[in-house]
């Protein structure tokens, strides 16, 4: 079995590294919002401020590098560059599934990142359905404990289970046992999906549970049903697949549908996100952090620093789309009405 959760970490990296593991046909919804441009923005440039804060902790950015991989050598060398980097650019990081931590002896420094993110926002990550299969408080508190983070991640993966030769499928009675982890574990417990999306009356009820934050991991990016397809052995499930490669909630979508039964919660936007023009939009309906993922793989797997220049890429881009707008800080782009969504401006209302 450990031996198994090792190979597969290395597998989905380089699958996402070398093949086209995103949905067919599907976008984040994320192209049918736009910016007014403002020719006289009154703002200087060297003054816009993308400070906010995640987890009560200080972001120079609102930005996160979003769960992708541990537990292989490969992912020892991209986390490490990773962690590095977002403690230079003060980015939140969240770790990949961290069951292999505790079930493999193989590759443990893959997830013990602290030491070179000592200071940015930590997450631990783990799949909600373990929580069924032996899994509870004292193995979630092991982990938080072993890798020092500053919260846990529960990930919601019920479609990517169903394609994984290996995936455990009993999806059942969850709820009472996340809402006992969350009221047992010293650290805030979090919910994300792995790139189908969730919707605003799954959000409720993991916010009512006791649940910190929502990541909405929304359709747009990596299809982890793809990637599934793409690694399996059993020509049944491969052929199944295809009928899911347009599965999933844009991103979009979630966003909004999570803000009407949720306006004041914490939500992360990840799933599709490549720009700083992504994360603007998704911050003006309704995100607070914008998670990254495979945007940053690649650089990963070379060095520090070229996940660094990816990293200024995006924040540039995202200074940029404020300034086209005049927008200083990040409730001024939260709040602006120099947006068209789906072809209605709010500079008209």
């Amino acid at each position: 079995m450990p031996q198994g959760i090792n190979q597969r970490k290395t597998e989905h990296i380089r699958l996402c590294l070398t093949d086209n593991v995103e949905g067919v046909n599907k976008s984040t919804g994320l192209e049918g919002i736009s910016f007014i441009h403002n020719a006289m923005p009154e703002i200087n440039f060297a003054d816009i401020d993308t400070r906010t804060q995640f987890l009560d902790k200080p972001l120079k950015a609102p930005f996160l590098v979003s769960s992708m991989t541990g537990g292989s050598e490969l992912a020892a060398t991209i986390n490490q560059n990773l962690a590095k980097a977002a403690e230079e650019k003060g980015w939140a990081i969240a770790l990949g599934s961290t069951r292999a931590l505790l079930e493999s002896d193989a590759h443990q420094e893959s997830f013990l990142i602290r030491k070179y993110a000592p200071s940015v926002p930590l997450i631990a990550n783990l799949g909600v359905v373990q929580l069924n299969y032996g899994y509870g408080a004292k193995e979630c508190q092991r982990i938080v404990d072993l890798t020092g983070a500053d919260a846990i991640v529960l990930h919601f993966n019920p479609l990517q289970e169903a394609i994984q030769d290996e995936g455990n499928l009993n999806f059942e009675d969850l709820l009472p046992k996340i809402k006992e982890l969350c009221s047992s574990l010293d650290v805030p417990v979090g919910a994300k999906e792995v790139g189908f999306g969730i919707d605003g009356t799954v959000a409720e009820k993991l916010y009512d549970a006791g649940i910190s934050y929502i990541d909405v991991a929304g359709a747009g990016g990596t299809s982890w049903s793809q990637v599934e397809k793409l690694r399996s052995n059993d020509p049944l499930k491969k052929a199944a697949a295809e009928a899911f490669n347009d599965w999933g909630i844009p991103t979009k979508d979630c966003l909004v549908s999570v803000r009407s039964k949720l306006p004041d919660a914490p939500v992360v936007s990840s799933g599709g996100m490549k720009t700083g023009v992504d994360a603007a939009k998704a911050l003006t309906i309704g995100s607070d952090v914008i998670g990254f993922a495979r945007q940053l793989l690649e650089a990963a797997t070379e060095s520090e620093q070229d996940v660094i220049k990816a990293m200024e890429q995006i924040e540039l881009e995202l200074k940029m789309t404020m300034f086209g707008i005049g927008a200083k800080t990040l409730d001024d782009l939260k709040n602006t009405k120099r947006v068209s969504i789906m072809g209605q401006s709010l500079l008209e209302e």
